[in-house]
């Protein structure tokens, strides 16, 4: 069968970058064991306002940055960074701009409400990561996307970006866990999420209901070519649902040997792939 050599990680939460949970644990090891498996790997998340630039040696790619990212007919600047893992020997981009992570928490505020402009900020986030794969002119075989903040990516994978070669034929694997904004949508979702061949049509053509909690995972898995629960007992109904949608689904697995319970999932949809081909 053929195997995933090439793995795109979208990172919501990473540690040492930001407290440890199950995500953000997860984000920091697996990475790592795919690449000690074999594989090649490019990591991305957000360089939220809690991150320590200094103490963790970010530092700004001049290369990478400078594009202006338009969201709902308004310019946001793309700032790329980047800092290593020295033990991991992993590399780690961050996805940046001073109006939505600068200065400013995850999801919620210093308060614990939610930002209202979360869905913008997973936009800015998922175009942000998919234009600077393209300046690296890497191909992976997997995408794997990782909760709330990297879901508006398989919508753009499949649709916006689906021509271009570093997508072309990139399987996307979409992760869940129990943390998924609550808060009801901006009155302008839509707007913010249309680009290019993700018209409002297709978006609305998916059938999701954005008043519910689970949107967010339901849009990705709409747009995925798999889902896996990264988080025990994380919505496991989110498993028959990507089921009855056709894509190949995981319940938890575990974690332990990460690499392997992993890239059984990568193999397996780099194998559907090669055998649509044959």
């Amino acid at each position: 069968m053929t195997k995933a050599k090439k793995v795109l990680f979208i990172n919501q939460e990473l540690t040492p970058y930001v407290p440890e949970t199950p995500m953000s644990q997860l984000g920091r090891k697996l990475p790592q064991a795919i690449q000690e498996a074999g594989c090649e790997i490019r990591t991305f998340m957000p360089k939220w306002g809690i991150i320590n630039e200094r103490r963790n040696q970010l530092h700004e790619v001049i290369r990478l940055s400078g594009m202006n990212i338009v969201i709902d007919d308004t310019d946001h600047q793309l700032i790329i960074k980047v800092a290593s893992i020295q033990s991991a020997r992993m590399q780690v981009y961050f996805i940046d701009n001073d109006e939505y992570f600068r200065k400013r928490q995850m999801l919620t505020d210093t308060t614990g409400a939610e930002y209202e402009d979360n869905a913008e900020r997973a936009v800015f986030y998922a175009r942000g990561v998919l234009e600077t794969l393209k300046k690296l002119r890497w191909c992976p075989d997997v995408i794997h996307c990782h909760g709330w903040m990297s879901a508006i990516a398989p919508l753009y994978i499949k649709t916006a970006y689906s021509n271009e070669p570093a997508f072309a034929n990139a399987k996307v694997l979409f992760s869940g866990y129990g943390e998924l904004p609550k808060a009801q949508p901006a009155e302008n979702l839509i707007d913010c999420l249309a680009y290019r061949d993700a018209t409002a049509d297709v978006i609305q053509a998916a059938g999701i209901d954005f008043t519910q909690p689970d949107a967010y995972a339901k849009l990705a898995i709409a747009f995925s070519d798999g889902y896996v629960q990264s988080e025990n007992e994380a919505w496991p109904e989110l498993v028959a649902y990507a089921r009855e949608k056709g894509l190949k689904a995981w319940e938890f697995p575990g974690t332990d040997n990460l690499a392997a319970a992993y890239g059984a999932c990568y193999d397996a949809l780099v194998g559907d792939s090669a055998e649509t081909k044959d």
